[in-house]
This record gives structure tokens, sequence and C-alpha cells, in this order.
């Protein structure tokens, strides 16, 4: 897995995560509106969401699985 975990005390709910996710990995939660990692599995390492995150909640594993692919370059 490459996505590690999101700190729910950074996480202040912005939703930027669930809106810049090429791979739709993450969801708000209904219960308390922070973001949660739905799935995981999916997650290409682009780490834009851990770039992208105001609060620096969002932690992606610095290993790679697998080189990362991408059409546009």
């Amino acid at each position: 897995m490459s996505i590690e975990k999101i700190d729910r005390d950074l996480c202040n709910g912005c939703g930027i995560c669930v809106k810049i996710c090429p791979m739709d990995v993450f969801r708000l939660d209904e219960d308390d509106g922070k973001a949660v990692i739905r799935y995981p599995e999916d997650c290409m390492l682009c780490e834009f969401c851990a770039l992208d995150c105001p609060e620096e909640a969002i932690y992606v594993s610095p290993e790679k699985t697998s080189p990362l692919i991408v059409s546009w370059g």
C-alpha cells in the first residue's frame, strides 16, 4: 500500500484531497466531515493529495511498489 494515513487531528475536512485525487481514493467521512482513505489499493503514488493538503495531514509512503507510469509525460 502506498498511501499510509491521514492524521485525523490535523485534517480540517476541506476536501481538497477528494477533489485532487485522479484515482478517487478519498472520501469525506459522513460523521465528522474529515477525509478518509476508502480505496488505498487504487493509489498511483502521484502524491497530489500530500502536496496540496493545506494542513499536511496526509502521509504517502516513500517506498514505491511499482514505477509510476503517466500518460502525460
